[in-house]
């Protein structure tokens, strides 16, 4: 992790409040493309929030269904300077004429869309229902308000995402990205490096909860995913079919529970 001044520039502004214009600067956040050469080829270019690349790129390639262990990670070598991250892998098949380089946005386009989420759905293995994790009302309170107090990015540029991976009673690591999709697969890579086991965690998220959000959860096996934001559509019916519970539009005393309610304590 760098420095917080690293992650921002001061540029010069103009501001209005209660009819008055003033010049002043505003910490903005940094956003950068970061290019990934898998196996000695382009495989896509990153714009992220320039910091925890390694987590990024693992968790990415995690979700992307490319490796499944950090052992088949064989080397993994970053270039802040020149925006660069290489990653040689063990796994076969991964080969140029299998990808075209892919631009992903901090909004996660991609070339492709409808084949890119079809090919991803497919491979989740659903979360079981037998898993014994309950939660409480007050602790979704207490994690989302943890997470905001444990998110100085956001708190200083206002431009940031949060991920955080937790027990039912504290964040076990947190992680900030100017993209949601990053935050997430930061999460991902950390675990996935540091062998953690994810079927009793929860993750606490500040973004919409979309299709493809979701499918990074269900790939993680983390059976509760509770967020400031709403889920969408096909979000929820994706949680349906794989066995996660969504808790969305948590506030300071209420929240709204999409999917596999049980898992959420209603008589305390």
């Amino acid at each position: 992790m760098i420095e917080l001044t690293e992650a921002y520039t001061l540029i010069p502004v103009t501001r209005y409040r209660s009819g008055v214009f003033s010049t002043c600067e505003d910490k903005v956040i940094k956003e950068v493309p970061v290019n990934l050469i898998l196996n000695n080829f382009e495989f896509s270019t990153m714009t992220c929030s320039p910091y925890d690349l390694k987590e990024m790129v693992i968790g990415f390639l995690y979700s992307e269904g490319l490796i499944q262990h950090s052992s088949d990670i064989k080397s993994i070598t970053i270039d802040q300077a020149g925006k660069t991250v290489k990653v040689e892998t063990t796994t076969e098949g991964v080969t140029e004429d299998k990808f075209v380089k892919r631009l992903v946005t901090t909004s996660c386009s991609r070339g492709g869309p409808s084949l890119y989420f079809f090919n991803s759905a497919k491979r989740v293995t659903p979360v079981s229902t037998d898993l014994k994790i309950k939660i409480t009302p007050g602790e979704i309170f207490s994690l989302c308000n943890e997470v905001e107090r444990n998110s100085p990015l956001f708190r200083t540029t206002g431009g940031s995402h949060s991920a955080a991976l937790c027990t039912n009673e504290k964040i076990l690591f947190i992680y900030e990205d100017v993209g949601r999709h990053n935050a997430v697969d930061k999460v991902a890579g950390h675990a996935l490096l540091n062998n953690v086991t994810l079927s009793d965690k929860i993750l606490i998220f500040s973004g919409r909860i979309a299709s493809e959000i979701l499918i990074k959860v269900a790939k993680m096996g983390i059976p509760l995913i509770a967020a400031r934001s709403a889920p969408t559509e096909l979000a929820v019916n994706l949680a349906k079919e794989f066995g996660i519970t969504i808790v969305g539009f948590v506030r300071t005393d209420k929240f709204t529970i999409y999917s596999h309610e049980y898992r959420v304590v209603k008589n305390q």
